[in-house]
């Protein structure tokens, strides 16, 4: 039964979610297979099976001719901020140190104290463009916690919003994010002037040392 106020999915998605998990004849449930297009999404998965190195090495120590190509964002003294190719939500950043280690007890005070001047500046960046409602975010280490790359410490902040998480979600374990990458990186990246210029006439960053 629905909550009060609440709207049934189309008839056709009511539908495959009863027959995604119907029992075969043999009493087992039988999983159909899902197909989401999204062609858009192919470069960055390619290029993810092909890297063998480090991404958050490899990425900063190319020329910043590459940064839009890699989506990187903003480099700071001792860090960067990047878009998250596999996003969770649309507008999905990480802050990543230069530094590679796996351990957070590594990193000195100064290099910590950029990482959450990032964070800030990420939080800024996002309120201005995407206006979102929330944010998830937080520091996964190692596997079990559900880190994808293990070794190298990386920040992930995303913003939510009411709803964003539909019937998709929850019948289907799917999730739809609406803007391609590259578009969220060019609005992103053409209002980082005006936020980094906000923040310091007023609000301390760590700015990039020029």
């Amino acid at each position: 039964m629905l909550p009060p106020g609440a709207r049934q999915p189309p008839l056709l998605l009511r539908v495959y979610g009863i027959l995604k998990n119907v029992p075969n004849f043999k009493g087992t449930v039988t999983t159909m297979t899902e197909q989401l297009w999204a062609p858009w999404r192919l470069p960055y998965i390619l290029a993810a099976e092909r890297h063998n190195g480090c991404i958050f090495c490899d990425f900063p120590a190319q020329a910043e001719s590459c940064d839009e190509q890699n989506l990187l964002l903003y480099r700071g003294n001792t860090g960067f901020i990047i878009l998250n190719a596999f996003p969770y939500s649309n507008g999905h950043l990480m802050v990543v140190p230069f530094r590679h280690t796996d351990t957070l007890e590594t990193y000195g005070d100064n290099e910590l104290l950029e990482i959450m001047s990032l964070q800030r500046l990420a939080f800024r960046l996002l309120r201005k463009v995407m206006n979102p409602e929330a944010f998830n975010g937080g520091l996964n280490i190692g596997r079990a916690a559900g880190a994808g790359i293990t070794g190298h410490l990386h920040w992930h902040i995303v913003p939510r919003w009411n709803g964003d998480t539909n019937f998709m979600t929850v019948v289907n374990d799917v999730r739809v994010v609406p803007e391609s990458l590259q578009a969220v990186y060019t609005r992103l990246k053409a209002a980082l002037p005006e936020v980094l210029s906000e923040a310091n006439n007023g609000l301390e960053i760590n700015e990039k040392k020029s």
